[in-house]
């Protein structure tokens, strides 16, 4: 599919290194990425990155190979995520929230060759972890000093050049994730000149330029961040990307008065969060930002204003998948345009169609399930070839998942989700996955999973549970699962108790019904 774009001029044949490339060449001497401890220039970036292959070669790794980057928003993530393009390794981006489970399995499923992390860091040892993981077979890369890791800080200033593989646009520059982690993980292939066309149309669309300064609040690890057009986009366009290790409104507002921060990225729920802390905060300056642009979960009204109002920048509402298609509103949209919609797709080449059940197209203005294809839209799940059957149409077209409307004036309005699934904060949380961890407790003979509307987090995870024997509190639910390894943003926010569950014809529990019988409804 991509070939054919390619082969039609749409697409140009770019890896995400000519991105690197350019910047080093046209501008070096510019401001590439700015974290916590320190900044490099273009041309530095482009040093490290290439330190880092010579390292990352001189190890054993080669082309083709597949390694874990588990990072939190660092420079070094992106000398990492860089210097392995370089040899035609494959990273995996695993999110800094992921746990033992989910890197275990991950690790398993990907044929990883090994971990690539930082060290110790909020409160987590993702080094210990890395080497508890790939102990059997596999390295384990890291900027922290301990026995049985190759040390990055001291192997760096050794290493000689490396030779670097021939990377064309067509070959998979990295993989996102998907959905759930622990039962059959889904890994989204990105290819470089797919990724490259993502980026830069999405930088277009939300008027990033050479004067740029953009804020990664969230972990570039996920797509909407590093791409859409998080760091990616802006170093497209040379600008300059500063990391905030957290999302916190301390660190934040000190990189927006510091850097001069004229952009960045967040999901209603934090954006809640800043408001409410800005009330508390005197003397914050948030002058230079000139749009925030919002996505992952809805986004109410009442919210947009106060967000507005109080940072005096322009909302950019927008929508995408790791799979494919990204859409935003525009800069000059009216508020009703851009607080209701989450406007239209960035390339005139991306095709969408609102369906029904069988697939039929439905009328404008009616609701059903999205489903696109484009130049940039993935051509399946890594070894997954039933479910990719399953989500593509016979024309190319992937089933989204989401429920849709098109307006008449073109703009998608995402109204929930087909499938079943939770949007907590704007991370995706499976219910069948939160299930079999609580179905694995001792104490707990069946769980049902569902989310339910919250104020703050858009959803909140609720867990309804048939007790073996005494009933567990929520804090020791938690507990347990946490030991088990689930991520701390799956665990349940609320749990109730039931003799039995009521079920539907097909022997499935009846979680509509489950919900009116314990009155449960949420908070807006």
């Amino acid at each position: 599919m991509l070939e054919e774009y390619i082969q039609k001029g749409i697409v140009e044949e770019k890896t995400l290194l000519d991105l690197l490339r350019e910047g080093n060449e046209q501008v070096p001497q510019k401001t590439a990425l700015i974290d916590p401890y320190r900044r490099v220039r273009y041309a530095e970036l482009m040093h490290e990155a290439l330190q880092c292959a010579a390292v990352f070669q001189e190890n054993g790794l080669v082309e083709g190979d597949h390694m874990l980057l588990l990072m939190n928003n660092r420079i070094e993530f992106f000398s990492c995520l860089f210097g392995m393009m370089f040899l035609g390794v494959r990273p995996v981006l695993m999110l800094p929230s992921h746990r033992r489970k989910e890197i275990e399995t991950i690790f398993e499923f990907s044929d990883a060759k090994g971990i690539v992390t930082y060290g110790n860091e909020l409160g987590f040892d993702y080094v210990q972890t890395a080497l508890e993981v790939t102990a059997e077979h596999g390295r384990v890369f890291a900027y922290e000093k301990r026995e049985g890791v190759n040390y990055l800080p001291e192997l760096l200033g050794h290493a000689s050049e490396p030779i670097l593989a021939e990377v064309k646009g067509q070959d998979i520059a990295l993989f996102l994730l998907s959905g759930g982690t622990t039962g059959i993980p889904k890994m989204i292939p990105k290819r470089h000149s797919a990724y490259v066309y993502n980026a830069i149309y999405s930088a277009k669309r939300c008027v990033t330029d050479e004067t740029s300064v953009y804020l990664a609040a969230l972990s570039v690890a996920h797509d909407y961040p590093l791409s859409c057009p998080g760091v990616l986009g802006t170093m497209a366009r040379k600008g300059t990307s500063v990391l905030s290790m957290t999302a916190s409104f301390d660190e934040v507002a000190m990189h927006i008065a510091q850097e001069h921060v004229t952009f960045t990225q967040i999901a209603p729920s934090l954006a809640a969060m800043w408001l409410e802390c800005m009330e508390w905060e005197e003397d914050v300056d948030v002058s230079t930002l000139q749009y925030i642009e919002i996505g992952a979960a809805k986004l109410e009204w009442d919210l947009a204003e106060r967000l507005e109002n109080a940072f005096g920048a322009k909302i950019i509402q927008g929508y995408g998948l790791g799979e494919g298609i990204t859409c935003f509103t525009s800069i000059d949209d009216t508020r009703e345009v851009a607080w209701t919609c989450q406007g239209k797709p960035i390339s005139e080449y991306d095709e969408i169609k609102i369906v029904d059940e069988i697939g039929k197209e439905v009328p404008q203005g009616e609701a059903g399930e999205l489903i696109e294809k484009g130049p940039y839209t993935f051509e399946g799940y890594y070894h997954a070839e039933e479910l990719n059957r399953q989500l593509f149409s016979e024309d190319g077209f992937f089933h989204t998942g989401d429920k849709a409307i098109l307006t008449d004036e073109g703009n998608i309005r995402v109204i929930g989700r087909v499938r079943e699934q939770i949007n907590r904060a704007g991370e995706n949380v499976i219910p069948s996955e939160v299930e079999a961890y609580l179905k694995g407790c001792e104490e707990i003979s069946d769980a049902a999973v569902f989310g339910i509307a919250d104020a703050e987090l858009g959803e909140k995870v609720c867990a309804v549970l048939i007790a073996k024997g005494e009933e567990l509190t929520l804090l020791q639910v938690c507990e347990k699962l946490s030991e088990a390894g689930m991520a701390a943003y799956k665990l349940p926010d609320v749990i109730y108790y039931v003799d039995h569950f009521p079920l539907i014809n097909v022997g499935k529990v009846d979680k509509k019904k489950l919900k009116q019988d314990l009155n449960i409804i949420g908070e807006r």
